[in-house]
């Protein structure tokens, strides 16, 4: 496995693995019509393009160098609060599960993280969600909860999740 720095060329790659993970990870959790809309706006190109221009905003695309496949994505981003850096997102397609790669995604993910000088991240994930119990094996506690509303009638219903270093 290897993490390649991902730029504005790879975002209809990083839209296509986003929805093919989500068709996976949210179909018992959300509606059609909530999950596409939570596509279109979190994954539009002007959104993806915005968080490539700012410079402590990153995307990593996983690429699986046996299968010569992309497996999914992670974007983060650093000095997100004083000393915190935030997960914003890390998808894997449905047949990249259980090959290690969230593992070894998140174990580059810390190292990217002291390298800034931060020294906590933080994530939301879905309450119904079961990555919550893969974050917990990585090191994550939930700290807090909330409902955030994201427009057009719907809202996330997420556990704060951090882990310190």
């Amino acid at each position: 496995m290897k993490l390649i720095k991902a730029t504005e060329k790879d975002i209809p790659l990083i839209q296509d693995l986003a929805k093919r993970s989500w068709e996976n990870a949210y179909a018992d959790i959300l509606s059609k019509e909530h999950m596409k809309y939570m596509l279109d706006t979190m994954y539009s190109e002007a959104e993806i393009s915005e968080h490539l221009k700012n410079p402590d905003y990153h995307y990593y695309l996983v690429f699986d160098e046996n299968l010569h496949s992309y497996d999914g994505f992670l974007g983060y981003e650093n000095h997100y609060e004083n000393q915190t850096t935030k997960l914003h997102r890390i998808y894997l397609v449905p047949e990249s599960k259980g090959k290690g790669l969230g593992k070894k995604t998140l174990e580059f993910l810390n190292q990217k993280v002291k390298e800034s000088g931060d020294n906590r991240i933080i994530l939301n994930v879905n309450k119904y969600n079961s990555a919550q119990k893969f974050y917990e094996s990585q090191g994550y506690n939930i700290y807090n909860e909330g409902v955030f509303d994201i427009g057009n009638g719907y809202v996330m219903d997420d556990y704060l999740m951090e882990r310190r270093f």
